[in-house]
């Protein structure tokens, strides 16, 4: 068969970085059901579980920038195969780990070594597939992200009750290589088309982007709407169900499961249906801000009455957050081919920020404010409400930079 026919494509390319793109999802979220576990047996306080988790996002947010270069020069095969590795060897460190300085450094490997799953797939699928493929090869690709929530919420809660969270981690790690492996010798090299830029040219690059007005209607949304989605689903959600509204474990992982499952609901919807709604005269512009209104509204609803509606408003916010991911083709295309892959690793840059900091934030809060003698359940309602406010800045300033273009 052709290596370039479509069939084999989808073989040789797709399935393995959809492989990869499950694995960054699943480490993603992970802590969401593993972290109560691992801080209940090392003794770790809220702050110090949000620090360890959210090193995650700032590995991977650290690295964007670096690797929109990486990509363009080596190619999505070499680059994303090599950091596997380093992810691989950080889970296999996380697991033997016995205090918090282990845990971090495995974490933050982690998080380097995973960092380029989702944009390795989107330079490849820019070179090698058409432009009419691209919205539903990236809804594609995010519903195997998808997945991997899906696999990190109550599948890992009954794997729990088969064996330990180290042992689990080390599954993880071997998992992880064998992805390398199968990247490294089953995906077809091309050319890239920057291969032959210079340090300084593709810093340019990056130099326009940060300048442009464009981008900085959509980085706040990044920062505060995705990267605090991100943050909330991979931690915090399930803190908040267990403190607000009294959910044992197995309820918590119930809900988390329905959340990924309404995500993987919204990242088929992208394969299926994009392109065609475009096509039928529906701007994607449009579709983003529809969601985003709704995420805010859904958030401010678990925000002021967390004993009511949790379990629709949830999965509500899990589908709303699969369709922000437009923000990445939006961004992309108001820029020169040459610069989409730095573009769509800027935007990223900015979420993956917003993901640690804000993750690291709400645990530092939350402490702060129980130190002070708030109650538990009146500091975390204070720390989303936080998030809420910041939230409601950054979508008044696209809406109003939307009204001004």
């Amino acid at each position: 068969m052709n290596q370039a026919s479509p069939q084999n494509l989808m073989r040789r390319l797709f399935l393995p970085f959809a492989a990869g793109y499950f694995l960054s999802y699943l480490y993603r979220t992970v802590n969401a059901v593993l972290g109560p576990v691992i801080a209940g047996e090392l003794a770790l306080p809220d702050n110090a579980l949000g620090l360890l988790t959210s090193t995650y996002f700032f590995a991977f947010g650290a690295a964007q920038l670096p690797l929109g270069m990486l990509l363009d020069r080596f190619g999505p095969r070499r680059v994303e195969a090599v950091l596997l590795v380093a992810a691989a060897a950080g889970a296999a460190l996380f697991a033997s780990a016995d205090g918090l300085g282990g845990l971090t450094l495995g974490r933050a490997l982690i998080g380097l070594g995973v960092s380029a799953c989702l944009m390795a797939s989107f330079k490849a699928f820019t070179q090698w597939f058409p432009p009419e493929r691209q919205a539903s090869l990236t809804g594609w690709i995010m519903a195997s992200g998808g997945m991997g929530a899906l696999a990190a919420s109550k599948p890992l809660e009954l794997a729990l009750g088969f064996t330990g969270w180290r042992e689990i981690v080390l599954a993880l790690a071997a998992l992880t290589l064998a992805v390398a492996a199968l990247i490294w010798r089953s995906v077809p090299d091309r050319p890239a088309e920057g291969g032959g830029s210079g340090f300084a040219e593709q810093l340019a690059g990056v130099r326009e982007i940060f300048a442009s007005r464009h981008f900085w209607r959509y980085a706040p949304m990044g920062f505060f709407f995705t990267g605090g989605f991100m943050a909330v689903q991979g931690l915090w959600a399930s803190r908040w169900m267990n403190v607000t509204e009294g959910l044992a474990a197995g309820a918590v992982a119930d809900r988390l499961t329905w959340m990924s499952l309404a995500m993987l609901g919204g990242f088929l919807f992208m394969g299926f249906f994009a392109s065609t709604l475009v096509r039928r005269g529906l701007p994607l512009a449009s579709l983003f801000r529809a969601a985003m209104l709704a995420a805010f509204a859904a958030f401010a609803l678990i925000c002021s009455f967390p004993q009511a509606g949790g379990g629709l408003l949830w999965p509500l916010l899990g589908a709303c957050f699969s369709l922000s991911n437009i923000a990445y083709s939006l961004v992309a295309q108001a820029f020169p081919t040459r610069l989409s892959g730095r573009a769509n690793t800027a935007l990223n840059l900015l979420v993956f920020a917003g993901a640690f900091g804000l993750q690291w934030g709400i645990g530092g809060l939350v402490d702060a404010l129980q130190a002070g003698g708030m109650p538990a359940l009146s500091a975390y309602r204070a720390a989303f409400f936080g998030l809420l406010g910041l939230q409601a800045l950054s979508l008044g300033s696209f809406l109003w930079l939307g009204r001004r273009r």
